[in-house]
């Protein structure tokens, strides 16, 4: 049996590479959840590893599920890179070290094989310190197994590295939603006092500060291969594009999904069953090892190619948009619904806090909680300054719904699911479209009466409320270059859902959108 060799090389690289010894109150450890081959026609597959080092204890523990044809005396090539560099390489011999059933090895299928191997001080000792608390371990191990007197590569294997810290936090998504939204409400209060130059104001630089955050996201959902910190760092900021994880939504997007002919995705659910790895910097490619069953995954990430159900094992590309599903939780066939979801609820709780404002105030004026010209401009004009923040919100929502419309319009869950996908694509846009030629119309206006753009623009309560989330943000004679920011938004989404197959595409394309929009 081969597992003994594959545990201990792996141990002996997860010891050397667990030197990140963080002194903390917390469990230091390196960890290890995937098993891949690296190589065509290797000899050793696995679709389930699971390793765990912990130096309190000098001990590595390992659960592994896989089949081997490997037969003979063989040696093993162990290198360990971290951060694209070779830090150790070494070669193991398995008669040296005196491993049952590995001198030779022996043909066999391992099944949930539990193993538990010490680990001595002197190989602890001499792991550095600093592998323990840095985040996001960019951490690589792969064996080499050959053949003792030819030194033909039997089979290649990897494993990515963790030491369990991460700046993936969702306290910092949490705080950065709350910073966003206390912005948005600061300016319809502002609006709601009558103040609309400066609600107008406050609201361009909350969309700005949206936009940001929205920036972010947009990195971690291209297929350009990140290092493990920036995928992070970015998944932070996935809330801005609706992938956030709720149970029940789930089931009912996976419900919607079978109800209209699609085929869910059941990665997530059988990860018991399955090594998953994601694209990062350090490899070639993404690669997710899977068992059995899991053709329909297989069949989106492969553009239609059917998957053998007689093999043992299945590698599946995720990256891109599936990558920011899959660290989310969220099957890649439920990703779109549920950024619409997400978009239609903050519409509708938006719509129905504004509605039940207006109320609460004309309650609290017949009470004489309120003086009657209290919030008079927002009571006398809430179905405009309505309107104004519906624009505001579809502004908002316009980079999220652009990618995942058109990404979706690739994958074709099911047919509703792509006229849902063609409807809230062509609306918002259309919206947009038609708002910003209304800005250009007023402004054309003013400048034939008043010989200046600005006039009626920022003097007319009803355009600021309106429209003016548009143009404020803008020098007064600059009032159309929502135009150009509106076309900049399109074309960006349009190179990070269609280009998801290729990451240099999408580097190249976003990099030249970039310059021309500063250039511009």
């Amino acid at each position: 049996m081969r597992l003994p060799f594959s545990s201990q090389a792996t141990c002996l690289v997860l010891t050397t590479m667990s030197s990140f010894v963080y002194q903390s109150t917390a469990l230091r450890m390196i960890e290890s959840k995937s098993l891949n081959p690296c190589q065509d026609n290797s000899s050793f597959t696995a679709t389930l590893f699971n390793v765990l080092f912990t130096p309190h204890n000098r001990s590595i523990t390992i659960d592994i599920t896989g089949v081997s044809s490997i037969s003979g005396y063989v040696k093993a090539e162990l290198d360990v890179i971290v951060y694209g560099y070779n830090a150790i390489r070494t070669t193991l011999d398995p008669c040296d070290l005196d491993l049952a059933g590995m001198c030779p090895m022996n043909i066999g299928q391992l099944k949930n094989q539990k193993l538990n191997f010490p680990v001595s001080e002197d190989v602890v000792s001499k792991i550095p310190g600093i592998f323990y608390g840095v985040p996001d371990l960019d951490g690589l191990v792969r064996i080499y197994i050959r053949d003792t007197q030819t030194s033909i590569s039997k089979a290649c294997i990897e494993a990515e590295l963790s030491n369990g810290k991460t700046v993936d936090q969702k306290g910092v998504g949490w705080s950065t939603a709350v910073v966003a939204g206390l912005a948005l409400v600061a300016s319809a209060v502002t609006s709601g006092l009558g103040h609309s130059n400066t609600a107008a104001h406050v609201a361009a630089n909350a969309l700005s500060l949206f936009g940001y955050f929205q920036a972010q996201a947009l990195i971690g959902m291209t297929a350009v291969s990140l290092p493990p910190i920036v995928m992070s760092w970015t998944q932070n900021f996935q809330w801005t594009m609706g992938i956030i994880r709720v149970e029940f939504l789930q089931d009912i997007c996976t419900w919607y999904q079978r109800a209209t002919g699609g085929a869910p995705a059941t990665l997530l659910s059988n990860l018991r069953d399955a090594s998953v790895e994601v694209q990062k910097r350090s490899l070639d490619f993404a690669r997710t090892t899977v068992g059995q069953g899991f053709n329909e995954l297989s069949k989106r990430a492969t553009d239609g190619g059917a998957t053998e159900a007689s093999s043992p094992a299945t590698s599946v590309v995720v990256q891109g948009i599936e990558r920011v599903g899959f660290r989310a939780r969220i099957e890649n066939t439920n990703i779109f619904l549920t950024g619409v979801i997400f978009f239609m609820i903050f519409v509708s709780f938006t719509t129905a806090a504004v509605a039940l404002f207006k109320a609460f105030c004309e309650g609290a004026i017949r009470a004489g909680w309120f003086k009657g010209d209290k919030f008079e401009d927002f009571r006398k004009g809430w179905k405009i300054v309505l309107k104004g923040i519906l624009f505001r919100l579809v502004l908002i929502g316009f980079p999220q719904m652009t990618v995942l419309c058109l990404w979706e319009l690739t994958k074709r869950d099911s047919a509703a699911e792509v006229i849902l996908a063609l409807f809230f694509f062509i609306s918002m846009l259309g919206s947009l479209a038609w708002a910003s030629l209304k800005v250009f119309r007023i402004a054309q206006r003013s400048v034939a009466m008043h010989k200046n753009p600005a006039y009626i623009l920022y003097s007319d309560p009803t355009a600021l409320n309106k429209w003016g989330f548009l143009y404020v943000q803008f020098r007064a004679t600059a009032y159309y270059f929502i135009i150009p920011v509106l076309v900049y938004i399109l074309v960006k989404g349009i190179f990070v859902a269609l280009a998801q197959s290729s990451g240099v595409a999408q580097a190249v394309g976003l990099v030249i959108v970039e310059a021309v929009f500063l250039i511009g």
